[in-house]
């Protein structure tokens, strides 16, 4: 039984043999696939795809630049908006306490204007009739 080997066994031993010359020979194919893939013609053959993904490369970076200048000119806005807030504000009050009546007396008072203590004449004039 020794010497003897059976259909079984030799199945066995010839896959084991396959197992390892296809494991020995995909190292190789795939250095190949390298070769072939970086070789000049694919490189030449690809050029209009890489000047494209460089374009697309360059307008992604001036995007990312003009939206950085577009929020700081945003923020530039709104620190003008708020001061010019601030200073409406500040006048308006400042129209308000001048219109009061007791602020307008001291203001024409220098004039030569004062209030009026009697009641308003009202003039008429006589037309004549026709």
């Amino acid at each position: 039984m020794v010497g003897k080997t059976t259909k079984s066994s030799d199945s066995y031993l010839v896959k084991m043999f396959e197992d390892k010359f296809i494991q020995k020979e995909e190292p190789i194919a795939v250095k190949r696939d390298w070769k072939i893939i970086l070789s000049h013609k694919w490189v030449v053959k690809n050029i209009p795809f890489f000047l494209f993904l460089a374009v697309l490369a360059v307008l992604y970076i001036y995007n990312g630049h003009h939206s950085d200048k577009l929020i700081r000119k945003m923020g530039e806005t709104e620190k003008h908006i708020k001061e010019l807030e601030y200073e409406y504000k500040t006048v308006k009050s400042e129209v308000i306490f001048r219109s009061k009546a007791s602020e307008l007396i001291k203001a024409v008072e220098p004039m030569g204007l004062k209030e009026l203590t009697s009641a308003p004449v009202i003039l008429l004039q006589d037309t004549p009739e026709k």
